[in-house]
């Protein structure tokens, strides 16, 4: 008993040092020059579903939820920012090349079909964030005759 009291005291106090670790969660600021649904015009309807859906991870306008302020879960969160701006990141849409447009979009409208984005984990806690199939369609549908159109 003494042995498992000591494990948790212990347990408890690296679960609170760790709380002093920082994590940057500072959003670089956005330039709508250059953001993907200010700059595309992008209608209403179909801005309200990326902004719900993709900018948390994939802008610098991430909006952190209360869980995402503890350690280790904020490490986490942060690193799927991180990885989701690596990929993609609206915020500085204007700032991409052609062929890496084509590329977001082609990609984008692939995982929006397969289901991969947004991810399944991320959806359990934004429940804004859970695409009917109507409204997947209406994403592909943009992003395709982005593509067509050749106005990216």
């Amino acid at each position: 008993m003494k042995t498992l009291k000591k494990v948790l005291f212990w347990t408890l106090v690296a679960f609170a040092i760790i709380q002093f670790i920082p994590i940057d969660r500072v959003n670089k600021p956005v330039d709508t020059a250059v953001n993907f649904v200010d700059a595309k015009k992008t209608p209403e309807k179909i801005k309200g579903l990326i902004k719900g859906a993709c900018y948390d991870c994939h802008s610098n306008e991430t909006v952190y939820p209360k869980y995402a302020y503890f350690a280790p879960i904020s490490w986490s969160v942060k690193s799927h920012i991180n990885e989701g701006r690596e990929h993609l990141n609206f915020s500085v849409w204007g700032t991409y090349n052609k062929e890496l447009k084509e590329s977001m979009l082609s990609k984008s409208i692939q995982t929006i079909q397969n289901k991969a984005m947004p991810m399944p984990g991320y959806i359990v806690y934004h429940k804004e964030a859970n695409l009917s199939d109507a409204e997947r369609t209406l994403l592909v549908q943009y992003f395709e005759e982005m593509l067509k159109s050749k106005t990216y």
